[in-house]
């Protein structure tokens, strides 16, 4: 089974280098998927995958593992039409619920800049209505090594630093692996890669 890779917002397939040679290390075949927010509209970037999708699906089986943002655009691309879906996909610290913190990172001008229409999306509760549901078994994996108390913004709710807990859940079914690490590197800690490959041989 061949593994599609989709990094974050604001980070490059580099920082999943680290994941896709463990995963290596498996057997399985990987490919990574890039793209940057401050050049591309959420519409091009959704095609762009999708298109690879139908790629790698007309050559075998295959699998998602998705950091952040590379969650929803996972679910954008596959939410466009008929496709041989994914065997499985692994949600990184993917906020399937209107994150907090992104309201407040939208009003930072660089933040703007830098993220375009990605970034706005993040603070739209419209756009996370207009997501079609996950189709393909999937797994949840969240971290809880953010500051929590009384000058958290998650109060005492568990979170990544970036993420709530609450924010990863798409179903009020779901149970989420949770891991004590944070948002922007947790791809490396080894517990989640375990976690990663654990997930891949339901």
């Amino acid at each position: 089974m061949k593994i599609l890779l989709i990094h974050g917002l604001s980070r490059t397939p580099l920082s999943l280098l680290g994941l896709e040679w463990y995963l290596q290390q498996t057997g399985r075949k990987i490919e990574q998927f890039g793209y940057l927010a401050v050049t591309e509209t959420f519409e091009r970037i959704v095609k762009r995958l999708r298109m690879r999708l139908e790629t790698i699906a007309s050559e075998g089986s295959y699998g998602i593992v998705a950091h952040s943002l590379g969650g929803l655009l996972t679910r954008a691309a596959l939410g466009l039409g008929s496709i041989k879906l994914p065997q499985h996909i692994v949600m990184l610290g993917t906020p399937n619920q209107l994150p907090r913190l992104a309201p407040h990172a939208w009003r930072l001008l660089p933040f703007r800049w830098w993220t375009g229409q990605c970034g706005f999306n993040l603070t739209n509760p419209d756009f996370f209505a207009s997501l079609a549901p996950l189709e393909s078994p999937y797994t949840i994996v969240a971290g809880t090594g953010g500051p929590r108390g009384f000058w958290s913004p998650f109060g005492d709710e568990l979170n990544d630093g970036i993420v709530a807990l609450n924010e990863t859940r798409f179903s009020p079914d779901d149970s989420i692996i949770q891991l004590p690490v944070m948002h922007t590197f947790m791809m490396n800690d080894s517990r989640v890669q375990k976690s990663v490959v654990q997930a891949l041989n339901i």
